[in-house]
């Protein structure tokens, strides 16, 4: 598995060590000067730090504009000894107006904005999701594309919740971390600076994502899985799926594919299974799959 570090120069995937005994725990990137005894391959500064073409990050921006996520489930609190609705600055969803905290902001704001105005609304599940999106061969031109902008636009979404990312081939980098602050655009750019290559290993990002998922709750916790699900190295990925809280899958079938075991991964991980051939359909896909 390698690691996504970001630096002033762009990103490097730094290869993890395979042993438990032999992991070590590796400083905050930054753009000092730094040594290390693992071996490395000098990369041209325009394949290391390639730029992110502009009509990919429209793209991302667009798909993301145009995604709307149902909310997440409601917390009940009858359910809940002592849980209460928590006040929020409104956002079109709820009417039921929190009077003390809004006069205390309109005495602040004469003039009062939508986030001026705050209403309660009932405590929400927390979710913790893995996106694993396929960057294999396979994955070539536009349909690695189309998931840069998947990746953008559900970034976005899940602001407020736990997102990790990992992209995969016959190997795979985690480019973000379980809870870790999301930020949709950088998050982006480090994708695309990924070459398509390799085989595809699907049990690897399903193994990873165990990992990511092991400490969070499992009713809010789920994996999607964006990929042509064409699986040519490794082992059989469906026990791996079978292990997950859930796991959706979006399979890309604009080209080359493998719909049987897309549907049998989504099945052993009772999930949901979508089939895309454009980017049109990322979004419709994404909005059905987050509201079961």
């Amino acid at each position: 598995m390698f690691e996504a570090v970001g630096g002033a120069g762009g990103t490097l995937l730094r290869a993890q060590p395979r042993g438990a005994a032999s992991a070590r725990r590796t400083p905050p990137a930054g753009a000092a000067a730094g040594f290390t005894d693992e071996d490395g391959r000098l990369l041209p500064a325009d394949d290391a730090t390639q730029a992110v073409a502009p009509e990919v990050r429209a793209r991302a921006r667009a798909i993301a504009a145009r995604l709307s996520l149902p909310r997440p489930q409601r917390a009940s609190t009858a359910r809940r000894p002592g849980g209460r609705p928590v006040t929020l600055p409104y956002r079109g969803g709820s009417d039921d107006i929190d009077l003390d905290r809004t006069l205390e902001s309109l005495a602040e704001h004469p003039v009062p904005e939508d986030e001026d105005i705050f209403v309660r609304e009932p405590a929400r599940t927390p979710r913790s999701v893995v996106l694993a999106v396929d960057l294999s061969g396979s994955m070539k031109g536009e349909r690695v594309r189309t998931a840069a902008a998947t990746v953008g636009a559900l970034a976005a979404e899940l602001e407020r919740d736990a997102l990790a990312v990992v992209a995969f081939w016959s190997d795979a980098a985690l480019l973000l971390k379980l809870g870790d602050p999301i930020r949709p655009m950088e998050l982006l750019d480090a994708m695309l600076r990924i070459p398509a290559r390799g085989l595809t290993n699907v049990a690897f990002p399903l193994r990873l994502a165990a990992q990511q998922l092991a400490s969070a709750p499992p009713r809010g916790a789920r994996v999607l899985l964006l990929s042509d699900c064409v699986h040519n190295a490794g082992p059989d990925p469906r026990p791996f799926a079978a292990r997950l809280p859930r796991l959706d899958v979006l399979l890309d079938a604009s080209g080359e594919k493998d719909e049987e075991l897309g549907a049998e991964l989504a099945r052993a991980g009772r999930g949901t299974y979508h089939a895309v051939r454009t980017h049109h359909g990322i979004a419709p896909a994404l909005g059905d799959i987050f509201r079961t």
